[in-house]
């Protein structure tokens, strides 16, 4: 089926400027602050596609030009079990990853997922760059499927100690290359070699929170959520790393009060950080729009300290213009922060009251869902959306044989900038 275009226009969030998308706009090109952009689609009404598939379903809020193989939507159920464990009547459970029962099938396990077949669907068929992915672990694996099923030419850079989440249901497409940072280095690092790379005119950055792809594909998890339960939940969990997850919801949020048939207000947010990584926290506590100071020696230490690796975001869009600052004074709401002993009683109390296995990631929003439903930030029979960005690995495991990737190059981004991207340009 050929896919007509989304029709949509860009929104600079800090002056309200409206213009055109010229294909990849990442900021608004007159801005002279730093500010995210924001689109702004021509249907204002929530409409599924019922002719499309999978996560494609939600494609009139999405900045897409196509449609890819192989995608899947989160899915959204009232729960029974961790529910009634925590004394709470209305509790929602929108659920990424490997869950055959309930109707996903993510096979990296991980809403990531939603982020790829957004951006990889705005991209347009004829454009000849090469993008380039920067990745603490489960973005790079999403984008590494949804690339590798769609032939789609794709640079990942990872840590090197985080390369253990790069594993597969089969082996990847040689359209994807890895380059890892040296061992001991951190996301941020990895970030940096993506920086170096970009600038040669064979790659193009995906742009990360920038990305309105990346946002609005994330933000299908409250679409999901609010299809099944029919209005706007009161209050939102998630565990966060760059909080680009938190702010998609918002914005679809507030795209779903403009509709008006699913109530008219802003759900509270209620992100968490894994401790000691724990830079929005500390941020927010501060009641700071600037990150709080964490030296780069501290923040390694801290993302090693922690199970949940993919929540170690140093440089997270947290300060700027439409960023997490600005969605949780908008929304309101607190952060909370979840240590590793806490996060690891919940990963066992939702496998055995939910029935699957969850990521550590996951397991730090059920944690703080824990602790605000203890000191009263939500009641009993409010409407709570719980989302679980992962999990149903060792399902997958058990019904797959799978496969470790390794990468091609382990490249010091402190290293001769020439160099490094004449060996990278030599992988294509």
């Amino acid at each position: 089926m050929h896919f007509k275009q989304t029709n949509y226009s860009l929104v600079n969030v800090a002056t309200g400027r409206e213009f055109q998308d010229e294909g990849w706009t990442l900021a608004d090109p007159q801005s002279d602050s730093p500010s995210l952009v924001r689109a702004k689609y021509e249907t204002i009404k929530f409409t599924p596609r019922e002719d499309l598939d999978g996560f494609y379903r939600y494609a009139n809020w999405l900045p897409i030009s196509r449609t890819l193989a192989n995608s899947c939507a989160p899915v959204t159920y009232k729960s029974e079990g961790l529910a009634a464990k925590l004394g709470l009547s209305q509790l929602w459970i929108t659920f990424s990853g490997y869950w055959p029962e309930k109707g996903v099938r993510m096979q990296t396990c991980s809403f990531k997922e939603t982020e790829a077949y957004s951006v990889c669907g705005r991209l347009k068929e004829d454009q000849d760059r090469v993008l380039v992915v920067a990745s603490a672990g489960n973005t790079a694996r999403a984008f590494a499927k949804v690339c590798s099923d769609n032939n789609i030419p794709l640079l990942l850079t990872i840590p090197y100690d985080n390369i253990g989440a790069l594993w597969f249901t089969k082996k990847l497409n040689d359209c994807v290359k890895i380059v890892a940072s040296p061992a001991g280095s951190d996301y941020f690092d990895a970030i940096a070699l993506s920086d170096i790379i970009c600038k040669s005119p064979k790659f193009m950055a995906e742009g990360g929170a920038k990305n309105i792809a990346r946002r609005d594909g994330m933000g299908t998890t409250i679409l999901s959520a609010v299809e099944k339960i029919g209005r706007i939940p009161d209050a939102y969990f998630q565990g966060i790393g760059s909080g680009t997850g938190t702010i998609a919801v918002w914005e679809n949020n507030l795209r779903l009060i403009s509709d008006g048939r699913f109530g008219s207000h802003k759900m509270r947010l209620y992100p968490s950080q894994n401790d000691p990584f724990t830079i929005m926290y500390d941020s927010w506590k501060a009641d700071s729009r600037a990150l709080v100071p964490f030296p780069a020696d501290k923040a390694r230490e801290a993302a090693a300290a922690i199970d949940a690796k993919v929540l170690s975001n140093r440089k997270p869009p947290y300060s700027l213009a439409g960023g997490l600052f600005d969605a949780m004074k908008d929304a309101t709401g607190d952060i909370y922060k979840v240590t590793n002993e806490e996060l690891r009683e919940w990963q066992t109390i939702f496998k055995e009251t939910e029935g699957i296995d969850i990521y550590s990631a996951a397991a730090v929003a059920v944690a703080s869902l824990a602790k605000a439903v203890e000191d009263g930030s939500v009641s009993k029979d409010e409407t709570i959306m719980l989302n679980i960005t992962g999990g149903g690995e060792q399902r997958i495991r058990d019904e797959f044989e799978v496969c470790q990737a390794e990468p091609s190059l382990v490249l010091d981004p402190d290293s001769d900038a020439n160099l490094i991207i004449k060996e990278v340009e030599a992988l294509f």
